[in-house]
């Protein structure tokens, strides 16, 4: 039996509210973060030299929800190159303070700036002569009179239908946070590589590892002449373990690879009386350190093979300095 019109028409009632609401905050959301943009000038600017010159790190604080975003804002800032920490306002006035050095930043945020909370970490800073950055939306605030810089925010609706609860607000605390968090990555040049440092474990660390963190070195290579016998190649590849070796010419460079499924064709064949030149794949796939792993397991997956020899960088260089084994790129959790 279909529903009847009265059961319809309360659900629809409440779906057509719920989908009011969110877009209602989103909208107020998109014309808040215009309005910040539009309003951004030189205090950014001076914010973001400040932090750079900082020998310490930046201090961020705020209460209540600005206290949320606040320490979303210093893990930001601390995992992309800027080291920061979150000092809770009520607590720094019970011996927290102690956190604070002279040569730290203080990254202030109150909507009104007129957090009571606050007011330690102000006097604080002013006789420690440690910079302030002030981050509300009224200029004649106590925070923003005492900011030696001063990010003024845009005054915008507050989505919550009693025009309390944080909402609008936060969330441009949130996107200007953000915003000094790129500008300092952008200043400081912050690479891949120093971004997979302060984030090794996780998908985004596994994604940025290179083929030098996983590669096999030195007397770890399995090496031989081309004209070594095929009883030598077949003792280094037993020792080394990695169902291959690399055949170099009288300059060290690669010119050939003899992996098992080798050895297992030419089995029967007079096979230890040979010379590993006789039997070795040319051309064999190869890798340089810098490389991404993940790139490097996709090649030998691709290719259907289980080892890549390394070579050095640079245009024509030859010679191995190591070599990749899937194994290697699986035990790190690449695959």
């Amino acid at each position: 039996m279909a529903p009847s019109k009265s059961t319809l028409t309360p659900l629809k009632a409440a779906r057509d509210g719920d989908l009011g609401a969110a877009d209602r905050v989103l909208a107020y959301a998109a014309d808040a973060l215009g309005a910040l943009a539009a309003v951004l000038d030189g205090e950014f600017i001076r914010a973001v030299d400040v932090m750079l010159a900082a020998k310490g790190r930046v201090i961020v604080s705020g209460m209540g929800k600005s206290g949320h975003i606040a320490r979303k804002i210093a893990a930001t800032l601390s995992s992309t190159g800027t080291p920061a920490y979150f000092v809770h306002p009520a607590e720094a006035s019970h011996g927290d303070l102690g956190a604070i050095a002279r040569q730290d930043v203080l990254l202030m945020l109150s909507w009104g700036g007129e957090t009571a909370e606050l007011g330690d970490l102000i006097s604080y800073a002013k006789r420690f002569r440690i910079p302030v950055i002030g981050i509300a939306s009224n200029p004649d605030s106590t925070l923003m009179q005492a900011a030696d810089v001063k990010l003024l925010l845009p005054r915008a609706p507050e989505a919550c239908p009693n025009g309390l609860a944080p909402t609008t607000s936060t969330t441009m605390m949130l996107a200007l946070g953000d915003a000094l968090a790129v500008a300092l990555m952008e200043r400081k040049g912050f690479s891949p590589d120093q971004y997979r440092d302060i984030h090794p474990g996780g998908s985004l660390g596994r994604a940025l590892i290179r083929v030098a963190d996983l590669m096999h070195r030195a007397d770890e290579i399995p090496l031989a002449r081309e004209d070594a016998s095929m009883g030598e190649v077949l003792l280094t590849m037993a020792s080394g373990r990695l169902g291959c070796v690399g055949v170099v010419d009288g300059a060290g460079a690669l010119v050939g690879i003899v992996t098992d499924g080798d050895v297992r064709r030419n089995a029967g064949k007079d096979l230890e009386s040979r010379t590993a030149v006789t039997v070795m794949s040319r051309n064999p796939k190869i890798a340089h350190p810098g490389q991404l792993a993940v790139e490097a397991l996709a090649q030998m997956t691709d290719n259907k093979i289980t080892q890549l020899f390394v070579l050095e960088a640079g245009a024509g260089a030859r010679k191995p300095v190591g070599v990749l084994h899937i194994h290697d790129c699986l035990r790190a959790g690449l695959g």
